[in-house]
């Protein structure tokens, strides 16, 4: 009996631990991101807040949430906002959601008038950005540039480009881009440290 209590008591204690796991691991990789970002790791922390307050904001509002295709994406405060509305009053009630979001400095608003798009054009979307990404690696020769300082987002085979760089590293990244099969046009929306 002795030893069995101590073994309920350790089996119990692990159980009711299983949930923090994810929770120190996700913590970890988020500081680890942030370690990279040239953005404070508050400033980084407050970015995902406003993603998943914006989020939540448009989720609440089903009518809206229930016409328009949207993703949201925050940058040290400057957010963009791709995806598709089918009116420009939808668009717009979507955007004024996220510019009342605390924290954030600037809203560009690229959603497009039209239906949502479709699961392939998604998917489509998706391996542009990977293929983006996987890109940037190719650059070479300039200082201290480090490709998760650049956040690369594709909606309708347009890549927008965000993050916080010097003009050289922005040029840089615009050609890589641009030599990546189905890439439409290119939107540049870093902040320039120079």
């Amino acid at each position: 009996m002795k030893v069995t209590t101590p073994l309920i008591l350790i089996s119990l204690a692990i159980t009711s631990l299983q949930g923090c796991a994810p929770v120190v691991i996700g913590g970890v990789a988020t500081t680890g991101a942030a370690l990279h970002s040239r953005r404070t790791v508050g400033t980084f922390v407050d970015d995902e807040s406003i993603e998943m307050q914006a989020r939540m904001a448009v989720l609440e509002q089903q009518d809206l949430n229930s016409q328009i295709h949207i993703n949201i994406i925050s940058y040290n405060g400057v957010v963009l906002m791709v995806g598709q509305a089918p009116t420009q009053a939808l668009s717009e009630q979507a955007q004024s959601i996220v510019t009342g979001i605390e924290k954030v400095r600037v809203v560009h608003n690229e959603m497009n008038i039209a239906a949502p798009n479709s699961l392939l054009t998604r998917s489509s979307d998706s391996l542009i950005t990977a293929k983006v990404k996987t890109g940037l690696f190719n650059i070479k020769g300039i200082e201290d540039f480090d490709v998760s300082r650049v956040k690369v987002v594709t909606e309708d085979g347009v890549v927008f480009l965000m993050g916080m760089v010097y003009r050289n590293e922005a040029d840089a990244v615009a050609a890589q881009t641009r030599e990546v099969s189905g890439v439409e046009k290119i939107v540049k929306l870093f902040e320039y440290l120079d």
